[in-house]
C-alpha cells in the first residue's frame, strides 16, 4: 500500500512562563492511501498537537516545532510540510489537506453564511467563479446529508444545529477534494445518535472519494467500526500502533489493556467491571528519562525507570513501546 504521510521524529515544545512543556517527543509514524488511522489517548497526549505541528498551526511564540520531518506525497510531487512557507502551507491546507476541527461553533466565522464560507474555500483554492462556488456548495450540502442546501445555504452557524454545523465544517473540509482529512475528535460536543450518523458520514466520503482520514480521538469505541490502524499515544509518545483487529484483541502495551478495559464491550457475552487507569498523565514541563507510564503501570520494574522505551516491532504490523512483555508475563529480553 503506498504511503501518502511520512512523519519521523516530530518534535514540538511550548515555551511558557512556568517552563518548557515537551508537548511532542519524537513522534513517528505513517500514512497509507486510503486508510484511516486512528490517534487515540487522554487529553494532554499530543494528538492534536503532533497534527497542528504538521499543517503548521502551531503558535509561534510561544509553539515551536524543534525537529523531525512530515513527507506529503501529494500528486504534484513529495514535500516536507515543516519545510513549506506560510504561503505554501496555506494551499495545502484546505486544498490538499483538509481539517475538520473538535467544536464547529468557534470553527465557522458568525458573520457569514455558511454557503460563503464553503463558497470560500472553492474559489481560492480551485479558482472557480462565484457562480460556480455557490453551485459546488450546493452539491456539498447535499452530499454531507443537509436537507434542503438552497435555504441552509444562506443560514448563518448560529441557526444550524450542532451536528448541521459540523456537517457544514465537513463540506469546508473536503470541498477542494483533498487527499488526506485530518478529524480532530469531530464527534466530541455531539450526542450519541449525531455521532453515529457523523461517522457514517466520514466511511461513505471515504468510499466513495476514496480520500485518507486521520482520525483523533480520545475514546476507542469511537473508531471501532470506522479505523483501519490505531496509533495509541500517551506523554507525547506513541506507545503501540497495530491494525484495529490486532489492537482490540492482542493490546501489548499496559496503557492500551487500560484503554480498553474502561471500554463497555457488547462484543463478550460474559459481564466484566470496567476498570479505571489510576494517577495522573505525566507532568510534560519535566523532561523524562523514563517510561512515561511507568508512574501509573502496575508491571513497572526497574529498567522501565532507567529509560525510555523504543518503538519496536513485534510482529507484523504491530509496534510497541514497552520493556514488558504482557504475553509471557515478564520483562522483555534486552
Amino acid at each position: 500500500m503506498a504511503t501518502i504521510l511520512d512523519v519521523r521524529n516530530l518534535t514540538t515544545k511550548f515555551y511558557t512562563l512556568e517552563g518548557v512543556v515537551n508537548a511532542v517527543n519524537g513522534v513517528s509514524f505513517d500514512l497509507n492511501k486510503g486508510e484511516t488511522l486512528a490517534i487515540v489517548g487522554e487529553s494532554g497526549s499530543g494528538k492534536s498537537v503532533t497534527m497542528m505541528s504538521i499543517l503548521g498551526l502551531i503558535p509561534t511564540p510561544p509553539g515551536k516545532v524543534e525537529q523531525g520531518e512530515a513527507i506529503f506525497h501529494r500528486a504534484q510531487g513529495a514535500c516536507n510540510l515543516l519545510e513549506l512557507s506560510p504561503k505554501q502551507m496555506r494551499d495545502v491546507r484546505g486544498g490538499q489537506i483538509g481539517f475538520v476541527f473538535q467544536d464547529p461553533i468557534s470553527t465557522l466565522n458568525p458573520v457569514l453564511t455558511v454557503g460563503e464560507q464553503i463558497s470560500e474555500s472553492l474559489t481560492r483554492h480551485m479558482g472557480m467563479t462565484k457562480f460556480q462556488a455557490r453551485e459546488r456548495a450546493l452539491e456539498l450540502l447535499n452530499d454531507v446529508g443537509i436537507p434542503d442546501p438552497e435555504l441552509r445555504y444562506g443560514c448563518y452557524p448560529f441557526q444550524l444545529s450542532g451536528g448541521m454545523r459540523q456537517r457544514v465544517v465537513i463540506a469546508i473540509a473536503i470541498a477542494c477534494d483533498p487527499q488526506i482529512i485530518i478529524a480532530d475528535e469531530p464527534t466530541t460536543a455531539l450526542d450519541v445518535t449525531i455521532q453515529a450518523q457523523v461517522i457514517d458520514l466520514f466511511k461513505k466520503l471515504r468510499e466513495r472519494l476514496g480520500v485518507t482520514i486521520i482520525w483523533i480521538t480520545h475514546d476507542l469505541g469511537v473508531v471501532a467500526g470506522l479505523a483501519h490502524r490505531v496509533l495509541v499515544m500517551y506523554g507525547g509518545r506513541p506507545v503501540e500502533i497495530a491494525q484495529l483487529y490486532d489492537l482490540y484483541e492482542h493490546p501489548s502495551h499496559p496503557y492500551t489493556v487500560g484503554l480498553l478495559g474502561a471500554l463497555p464491550r457488547l462484543d463478550k457475552r460474559e459481564a466484566r467491571r470496567l476498570v479505571s487507569i489510576e494517577g495522573t498523565p505525566p507532568d510534560l514541563l519535566v523532561p523524562l528519562k523514563h517510561c512515561p507510564f511507568a508512574w501509573r503501570c502496575k508491571y513497572a520494574f526497574p529498567r522501565c525507570w532507567q529509560a525510555i522505551p523504543p518503538l519496536i516491532t513485534i510482529e507484523a504490523l504491530h509496534q510497541i513501546a514497552c520493556f514488558y512483555d504482557l504475553e509471557k508475563g515478564a520483562p522483555r529480553d534486552e
